[in-house]
């Protein structure tokens, strides 16, 4: 695509070691920053010899079109589900794609991102936010309510993880607070617009427009984010916010009451609201395909189960990078 468009992105020799989940892991750990314990597993046979710490979590090593990757994560409580699903996600994009590492405690609450624009390996902008709720709940799929927060210790961390790869262009790297230290553990690095993407604009931090003047060979006007400045995906957001309500871990006055801080929307614009109304019946299929697979992963286990998987553990072979 480099004859025809300006990649605004370094090399692929560079850039894949944040793009690829385990060299990010093993990147980070090098430059000494907390990651999620992650198990080296690559075959079934690793998997069923495996001493894990449930619960578990697969993901891909890297987005795509399966099923899988489009499931983003798979959740697993037991030894018989977390084979069943490793079979599958196996089948679907091969054992060494398969990410298998533990589950960080709580929800939204504790997702946090460092967003920003750099140039030739240094930043132009950048803000920390937090992404408060998200679809689903405990596993986002998407974010719901983003808002921006002033966290240091992520611009550090993500200052020294992305100079180590010389990045340029547009990034968000997202973290999630683990309550049983206190640390910021890194989980994934998007070098692309993400779905909140409007947010640095309604904060003062407009990252499309800077990257367009610096490719442009225009001035770039730089700022700091505006404190209280939230981005809401609403249709999304009403979903998130019943489970939450609804489970007791949000009030009905603060969810009201976050609207008050929303000065950028997912789909919605007075003067253009078709978008916003098309993407109510999107949503809603979204959801049901989201379903439908969720059934399809659990069939699945059910039927291994009944196979006789094997649940028998021996050794661990693992490692924490």
């Amino acid at each position: 695509m480099s004859a025809a468009f300006d990649v605004v992105l370094p090399p692929w020799e560079q850039l894949k070691w944040v793009c690829e989940k385990p060299l990010l892991y093993r990147r980070a750990g090098e430059l000494g920053l907390a990651v999620p314990l992650t198990y080296a597993i690559s075959s079934l046979v690793q998997a069923e010899a495996a001493k894990l710490r449930f619960p578990v979590i697969l993901k891909p090593n890297m987005g795509g079109r399966s099923r899988f990757a489009r499931a983003k994560a798979v959740l697993t409580n037991d030894r018989a589900a977390f084979l069943a699903a490793y079979a599958w996600a196996a089948e679907e994009i091969g054992g060494d794609n398969v990410v298998v590492q533990e589950m960080i405690p709580g929800g939204g609450e504790g997702q946090f991102s460092y967003a920003a624009l750099w140039n030739e390996g240094a930043p132009v902008a950048e803000f920390t936010a937090r992404r408060t709720r998200q679809y689903p709940v405990d596993f986002g799929y998407t974010s719901t309510f983003v808002e921006v927060v002033d966290e240091p210790q992520l611009i550090d961390a993500a200052r020294r993880l992305l100079g180590s790869i010389a990045h340029h262009g547009l990034v968000e790297v997202e973290f999630k607070r683990d309550a049983r230290d206190g640390s910021m553990k890194v989980l994934d690095v998007n070098p692309r617009p993400w779905t909140w993407f409007g947010l640095g604009a309604a904060a003062g931090v407009d990252l499309g427009a800077m990257l367009w003047a610096i490719q442009s060979g225009q001035p770039v006007k730089t700022g700091s984010a505006r404190p209280n400045t939230s981005w809401m995906y609403l249709v999304r957001d009403i979903v998130a916010a019943g489970r939450l309500i609804s489970s007791g871990r949000l009030a009905k006055l603060a969810y009201f009451s976050s609207f008050a801080k929303v000065r950028a929307w997912a789909t919605f614009q007075a003067n253009d609201p078709m978008p916003g109304l098309i993407d109510v019946p999107l949503t809603a299929w979204r959801v049901l395909t989201r379903r439908i697979l969720s059934a399809i992963l659990t069939g699945k286990c059910l039927g291994r189960r009944r196979d006789g998987v094997s649940s028998t553990a021996a050794e661990p072979d693992r490692r924490d990078r």
